[in-house]
């Protein structure tokens, strides 16, 4: 589903027009921004949670050359899905 159709499909359901359903998207998308920013966790009632994690440097090898090159620190912004999705999407029959 790319986006003109997820808006499409929530404008349908909210009965919202398509423009001012891709605003309320945006503005969504804007405001977890601004918390991921603030490395805040976002959580998604019965969905799941969003947050920012750390890494640490490491060190990595190239395996073509086998050369040993040092990775720095990073953030990373990680998803954990509601009990329930997991579960919904283990019994899914795909």
């Amino acid at each position: 589903m790319n986006n003109k159709d997820f808006i499409s499909e929530l404008s349908r359901r909210v009965g919202y027009s398509m423009s001012d359903t891709q605003r309320l998207v945006n503005n969504v998308i804007s405001a977890m921004g601004d918390s991921f920013q603030d490395d805040d966790a976002v959580q998604v009632p019965n969905f799941g949670q969003f947050e920012v994690k750390k890494k640490l440097e490491r060190i990595m090898v190239n395996p073509s050359t086998q050369q040993r090159m040092l990775v720095p620190p990073k953030l990373v912004l990680c998803f954990k899905p509601h009990a329930a999705w997991k579960e919904r999407l283990k019994t899914s029959n795909r």
